[in-house]
């Protein structure tokens, strides 16, 4: 099985790369609206400014693939500003419209005493959903790196598979249906993080 790891010029893209092929999987990096159709996996990297990548995914001719490929039912991950990228808008851009794949927005952390912004760091996934397919054999409370301003925030509720305490409780995974989002970095979160991933290679 394939999986499409989309470059659209932002993300570490071969670090994903890396950490994927290292739990067994197939994957290649495209910015090919025809290899993103004919995988059977697809994964949404992502670090920097809403806007851009939005602007950078129309601009190569991406966003049809990509929800065509949604549509028709292939697992799909998105990683932190891939994620965010499958809701319908952002804090972070107003006017810029996403993949509104997901019901709800996307909002920025607001200042506390003792909580830095962006939230960066190991933090802890409270699990939500234990038959998620990306949690399989994950304990709760376990810790991955995160690096993010902003977070989901989410309209249903069900698709919490996972989520994390930063001065509010956020959804750090979503699952609905073929669609998964982790709003921290798989790919950095050593072992646990390749186990995800892993999971996700082995998603049928």
């Amino acid at each position: 099985m394939t999986i499409a790891i989309i470059d659209y010029g932002m993300g570490n893209i071969h670090s994903v790369q890396k950490a994927l092929q290292l739990s067994g999987g197939q994957a290649v990096v495209t910015n090919n609206p025809g290899k993103i159709k004919s995988a059977d996996k697809i994964v949404l990297p992502g670090v920097g400014a809403f806007s851009d990548a939005l602007l950078e995914l129309e601009k190569q001719g991406l966003v049809s693939a990509l929800k065509e490929a949604i549509k028709e039912g292939k697992p799909f991950l998105g990683i932190c500003l891939g994620m965010q990228l499958l809701f319908k808008s952002s804090e972070e851009a107003k006017g810029s419209f996403g993949l509104d794949v997901l019901k709800g927005k996307v909002d920025r952390f607001k200042s506390k005493p003792g909580l830095k912004v962006p939230h960066m760091g190991w933090n802890q996934l409270k699990i939500k959903k234990r038959d998620c397919p990306l949690l399989k054999n994950i304990e709760d409370n376990a810790f991955v790196y995160f690096c993010h301003s902003y977070y989901p925030k989410n309209q249903d509720k069900e698709a919490t598979a996972a989520a994390t305490d930063y001065g509010i409780e956020f959804s750090s995974i979503l699952w609905q249906d073929n669609l998964y989002g982790v709003q921290f970095h798989p790919e950095k979160s050593q072992l646990l993080g390749l186990s995800m991933l892993k999971n996700f290679v082995e998603l049928c």
